[in-house]
């Protein structure tokens, strides 16, 4: 590897970024750590800022050296995008990193993962299913699900569904808690609430035509919606989760909806987020068109 240009020194930064250590860095690249020293180094002093603070025991990058990280990680994409598409005349191909959430994940985003697979087997598939937002223009995915309305970013973004919202609890904790004939009745109850910042955290109903909420409370709060809806099969209390993660547990008995003369039929927005422009490359527009594609919503949906 040349290291002596600006890509190799991106190339340097940024597995320095990815494995936490200089010296690990050096490892990969088959130098010393004094060699990636000198390099960060020279970086630095090319582009007149500090972009690490280095100690004994790890290393933290100044909010320049997040620019260069996030602009570096970029650049190098589009290169190896670049050089794909000449050695293997456009076909898709190289490494795909898609973050989805846990229950739409499993149950929607992994199937289609497979079929995706089968078409474009050029393409390396990394998926990660969790509820936490990731940074897409910091590179630590190329696609990624989000659920709701979007805030005002440089991402690009299909909507690719929608969702609702129900409120349920297990059999075996009505028969020891009893049923909640009213929203308000839910004040008397263990709720199993999102322990993040959420544009509306109350639980909103609507009667007789006029919207409420009500400021419910429990003893337990999880980061995702698959954990609530386990917690509820478990008779830990009651939760309110899109409908699509606990389909099968109402099928099955397992569930039961409650209060759903009250509810209020808001529905979230499903989209698959990703850096666009005429440089996006192939294997992410691949990606968003299947995905298009296979979950186009039903006639009449909105």
């Amino acid at each position: 590897m040349d290291i002596n240009g600006r890509s190799g020194e991106m190339t340097v930064f940024a597995l320095v970024a990815q494995h936490g250590s200089l010296s690990a860095a050096a490892r990969v690249l088959g130098l010393t750590p004094s060699s990636v020293s000198r390099i960060i180094a020279r970086t630095e002093q090319r582009i007149g800022t500090r972009l690490l603070v280095r100690t004994t025991r790890a290393i933290r990058f100044t909010a320049e050296g997040e620019a260069y990280l996030r602009g570096a990680r970029r650049i190098l994409a589009d290169m190896a995008e670049i050089e794909d598409a000449i050695t293997d005349q456009g076909v898709p191909r190289g490494r795909l990193r898609v973050s989805a959430s846990l229950a739409h994940g499993r149950l929607v985003i992994v199937p289609l993962v497979a079929a995706f697979s089968a078409r474009y087997p050029a393409i390396l598939v990394d998926l990660a299913l969790g509820d936490e937002v990731v940074d897409i223009l910091g590179g630590q995915a190329d696609v990624g699900i989000r659920f709701g309305e979007l805030p005002d970013s440089p991402l690009s973004a299909r909507r690719i569904g929608e969702t609702g919202q129900v409120v349920v609890a297990s059999p075996d904790y009505l028969a020891r808690h009893g049923t909640p004939a009213a929203p308000e009745d839910l004040l008397n109850h263990n709720c199993l609430r999102f322990n993040f910042r959420r544009a509306a955290p109350d639980w909103p109903f609507r009667r007789e035509g006029h919207d409420m909420a009500i400021k419910v409370t429990g003893s337990i709060e999880g980061n995702n919606g698959e954990t609530l809806a386990q917690l509820a099969r478990l008779g830990a209390g009651i939760a309110r989760i899109g409908a699509f993660s606990v389909q099968e547990d109402l099928q099955s008995g397992r569930l039961v909806s409650l209060l759903e003369g009250y509810n209020p039929g808001d529905r979230e927005p499903i989209h698959v987020v990703f850096v666009g422009g005429a440089a996006m490359p192939a294997r992410v527009r691949a990606f968003v068109d299947f995905l298009v594609e296979n979950l186009r919503e039903p006639p009449g949906l909105s």
